[in-house]
């Protein structure tokens, strides 16, 4: 049996990472090639409190009131529910040949939780990659690159109320992030994939990218 393949689609709130992670676990599943999708924040205990943040159904006492946990919590929880979903599912998968396509990875954490660090914490980066090391690195990772105005346009068409990660500067913060993200990951396989065009076209892209793994 041969080894399963780990890709991550990556990109801002917006991006379209969920519907092309669908779209292309089917794809290779009709090729011929078990397919596994998964996510990040996962499906189990600690993903599951994290979303809960992420909705602001759960907050942290303060002295002004109640508040998101700090950068440090949340990087700590991400890093923790990492490791639980390789072990518990990713891992498991990929020993059984197959592949496995996740919803946000690594890249996130470094992503979201540098920039949401405050502006004279200058060890964020190399603190929030640290306590992720001991995480499988992908075999690849795409990009779904969007502008923040797109972006924008399709969180408010889901409707909903905003997370606490959806704030118009940090988005446009976060756009600029994707659009540079190989050179954060030196060591890891990336392409960058224009989320601008239609849907099948995005597809088609990260299908091509998949399909050169094999």
């Amino acid at each position: 049996m041969g080894r399963g393949r780990f890709i991550v689609l990556e990109g801002v709130d917006g991006a379209g990472t969920s519907t092309q992670c669908a779209l292309l676990c089917a794809a290779l599943r009709a090729r011929g090639y078990p397919s596994h999708q998964t996510r990040e924040p996962s499906d189990g205990p600690v993903g599951m409190l994290i979303r809960q943040i992420l909705s602001r159904r759960l907050v942290v006492p303060s002295q002004t009131g109640f508040k998101s946990p700090r950068m440090e919590t949340m990087a700590l929880l991400f890093a923790a529910d990492r490791l639980d979903h390789l072990e518990g599912e990713v891992l498991p998968n990929l020993g059984d040949g197959v592949t496995v396509v996740c919803d946000r990875y690594v890249h996130s954490s470094v992503a979201y939780q540098t920039l949401t660090a405050s502006a004279d914490d200058r060890d964020a980066l190399r603190w929030v990659k640290t306590i992720n090391e001991r995480a499988r690195k992908p075999d690849l990772t795409m990009v779904l690159v969007v502008s923040a105005d797109t972006a924008a346009r399709r969180r408010a068409s889901r409707g909903g109320p905003e997370e606490i990660y959806e704030s118009g500067d940090l988005q446009r913060r976060l756009v600029d992030f994707y659009s540079d993200l190989p050179r954060s990951f030196p060591d890891q396989p990336a392409v960058l994939v224009d989320g601008e065009q239609d849907l099948d076209e995005v597809h088609a892209s990260c299908l091509k990218a998949a399909l050169e793994l094999y």
